[in-house]
């Protein structure tokens, strides 16, 4: 098996090896165990990959300081690849020991740094932890997380940072759905800000991964209620700082058009959910007296009469050929959009 490396660096084993292996020894035979099938991700508009160690297995105490002394003439450094601003892309996901992983770090940092890297990204799967000690050493810093891995990003060169930070903002829906008889869906929530209050709110709740805004509002309306609705408009929208754990928040205000009736609440989150007469809904002190809420009411109401536009969507497709839904003023931009089509 071939081995692939850029420099060379030797450890005190190796020089004390040297004082006790001759140098007509012959080599041992070499039991090499594979490190990672492919450690590459699958990443739109990666370039080349570099080397990565690939661990071996003495078959003898004797061995083990000719066999680091041939391999130390190939392994190097970690195996990443070039993103498109410059930098590289390591992807962890199989196991090395910490101090092998240190000494390869620092070689491969030091290669990148000659060769004009900027920013470099780790990721390590969760079962890879023991390694977060290593990276944050060697001046990694935290990017963010996800269930199965941890990003981690160093930038290299003395000038300034220009890697994107983490994400700024979560984005929630609520939801307003008004029938035929100016009854507003409204619910209790058995936990959070309102509980307990006896608030009648509108149905909210958090935008999936992936989800359009669209989508997640009908979603959460039948998750809480059990009623079917299909997406009007996207009637406002608003921007609150420092609402989750630091970070911001986008909440739009979807009209939703009802397509069922019949109320069954969701009961892990819901206490109660109803029909409510939209001037009972307005009445309450928390709406009355909530500049916010009572203009958001207002603006469902004159969409409810036609007297309001808000943002229709369409399915378009973007520049790299995948469907994205479009945002946009239906009343105005209803002919551009007929002559298109």
């Amino acid at each position: 098996m071939s081995f692939r490396a850029c420099k060379r660096f030797s450890s005190p084993l190796l020089q004390a090896s040297k004082l006790f292996l001759s140098s007509s020894s012959p080599a041992p035979q070499l039991h090499v165990r594979p490190l990672v099938d492919s450690l590459i991700p699958q990443t739109q508009g990666l370039k080349k990959s570099f080397g990565f160690p690939r661990p071996y297995m003495s078959t003898s105490l004797a061995s083990l300081a000719k066999e680091e002394e041939v391999a130390s003439k190939d392994i190097e450094t970690l195996r990443a690849v070039e993103d498109q601003h410059g930098g590289v892309i390591i992807n962890m996901e199989e196991s090395m020991d910490s101090s092998l992983f240190a000494s390869l770090l620092e070689a491969s940092i030091s290669q990148w740094r000659d060769q004009g890297k900027k920013g470099v990204w780790m990721k390590l799967a969760r079962e890879h932890s023991n390694l977060v000690d290593s990276a944050v050493k060697a001046g990694f810093r935290f990017h963010h997380a996800e269930p199965d891995y941890l990003m981690l990003v160093n930038w290299i060169p003395d000038t300034p940072d220009t890697l994107p930070a983490n994400a700024s903002h979560r984005v929630a829906v609520g939801a307003f759905v008004m029938n035929a008889n100016r009854e507003v869906l409204v619910v209790q929530e058995s936990n959070g800000r309102f509980s307990g209050t006896g608030f009648w709110k509108l149905p909210t709740g958090g935008v999936d991964e992936g989800e359009d805004i669209c989508t997640a509002a009908v979603r959460e309306v039948k998750e809480e209620t059990g009623i079917e609705t299909e997406f009007v408009e996207v009637i406002a929208f608003k921007e609150r700082h420092k609402a989750f754990f630091g970070k911001s928040e986008l909440f739009f205000v979807c009209m939703l058009q009802p397509r069922s009736f019949k109320i069954e609440r969701q009961v892990s989150e819901i206490e109660a959910a109803q029909w409510m007469a939209i001037e009972d809904y307005m009445a309450q002190p928390f709406v009355r007296d909530n500049e916010l809420f009572d203009f958001l009411t207002k603006i469902g109401l004159s969409k409810f009469g036609g007297k309001y536009t808000g943002f229709s969507t369409i399915l378009s497709s973007t520049s790299s050929s995948k469907k994205s839904y479009l945002y946009f003023n239906n009343k105005d931009a209803s002919p551009m959009i007929a002559s298109k089509f």
